[in-house]
């Protein structure tokens, strides 16, 4: 049975991978801050799939102690590191707790989390990291989200090597409609437009979308190093 370790996918695209797996047989491992939601969402995973499904408390703002939560994994063979923080942060405002905050959570506490589980990487592992499309493509407030996405795509490259030949790849995600942030939000609705104009294929992306490119990346034994953009192209 294939083991998955999902960090940080107690909602939108990272619980509907959860979903994914389990429906595949895999046995499956989500982490989330909160312990007791955290444990009811597995528990809801688990009887919406019929898989099996283990919910763990970890905070990847706090990344000194992310080894002790995740000393009971055993065997991996997916990694997929989705937890974020998010952060609307200019240089005029600049907000340096905010931005601290995100930078821990996706330079040093993804680091963490492969450093924790590399010895229990299985023979044929794979790692996935999530980034963004901000990193190529900014936007007022964005100064810490595109520093930190730039940053894992160095990630990438300097796992892939360090661990070799476990594969490791990333995501960076343009915006995703369906997502619950997204969703229903009217205040953002101008925000969604925008970003739907300048998608070369005139929609944005699903989390559908995302999980499908996600299955991709994790599962074919051939790609490795890769920064995957999907967002539907820029002009």
């Amino acid at each position: 049975m294939t083991s998955v370790v999902l960090i940080g996918a107690t909602q939108g695209t990272g619980r509907e991978l959860a979903a994914a797996y389990a429906r595949r047989g895999a046995e499956v491992v989500i982490t989330g801050r909160d312990a007791e939601r955290t444990r009811e969402i597995a528990l809801d995973l688990s009887k919406e799939t019929g898989g099996a499904v283990t919910g763990l408390p970890l905070d990847l703002t706090r990344p000194a102690e992310i080894g002790a939560m995740l000393a009971g994994v055993g065997r991996v063979d997916r990694l997929a590191i989705v937890g974020m923080v998010r952060d609307r942060n200019t240089i005029a405002g600049y907000d340096i707790a905010k931005a601290s905050e995100l930078a821990v959570t996706k330079i040093v506490g993804y680091t963490a989390v492969v450093s924790a589980l590399a010895p229990r990487f299985g023979p044929d592992a794979s790692v996935l990291l999530f980034g963004g499309v901000a990193k190529d493509y900014p936007y007022p407030g964005s100064t810490t989200v595109t520093a930190v996405n730039g940053a894992v795509t160095g990630l990438v490259r300097t796992m892939s090597v360090e661990l070799s030949p476990v594969r490791v790849n990333a995501i960076h995600p343009g915006l995703i409609e369906n997502s619950p942030f997204w969703e229903g939000n009217a205040a953002a609705a101008e925000i969604v437009s925008g970003f739907r104009a300048l998608s070369l294929t005139g929609r944005l992306g699903t989390m559908a979308d995302i999980v499908g490119a996600c299955l991709f990346l994790l599962e074919n034994t051939l790609v490795n190093s890769v920064n995957l953009a999907v967002d539907g192209g820029h002009p």
